[in-house]
């Protein structure tokens, strides 16, 4: 059953990555995840970079724009997600998001590096790229 659910689930992801992105599987902008999809944008995609942020948040919301640039300008290298951290408290405490903005770097699935704080475009950019 579990395997059934999460073939469900990926194909399901697929398509709405596919409906974004006018038929490519990366997406050119930032995607939401939440607590019962993270897992499956993770594993989905070589590289990805997840923004926990808050819609409270100042820095966060100085980010934004940041990771939305960048979403475009690397799109077909690095998939950029939002996880809303007010909202999906698993994940946040799963992954121990004490401050925010957090950014988390998926290789391959797994975590392999974070960065608190807003991050300029160049320097975000210089941290991505030591990991294509």
């Amino acid at each position: 059953m579990e395997d059934e659910v999460s073939t469900i689930r990926k194909k399901k992801m697929e398509s709405l990555l596919q409906k974004m992105t006018g038929g490519s599987t990366t997406p050119n902008k930032p995607v939401a995840v939440t607590d019962d999809t993270l897992d499956q944008t993770v594993g989905s995609h070589p590289l990805v970079v997840v923004d926990c942020w808050a819609p409270w948040c100042g820095p966060c919301r100085m980010l934004g724009p940041v990771i939305d640039q960048l979403a475009g300008e690397m799109k077909g290298q690095v998939v950029f997600a939002k996880l809303n951290t007010d909202e999906n408290r698993v994940s946040s405490s799963r992954y121990g998001i004490m401050s925010i903005p957090t950014l988390l770097l998926f290789k391959n699935g797994q975590l392999v590096d974070r960065n608190v704080g807003a991050l300029p475009p160049d320097m975000l950019r210089d941290w991505i790229q030591r990991y294509l």
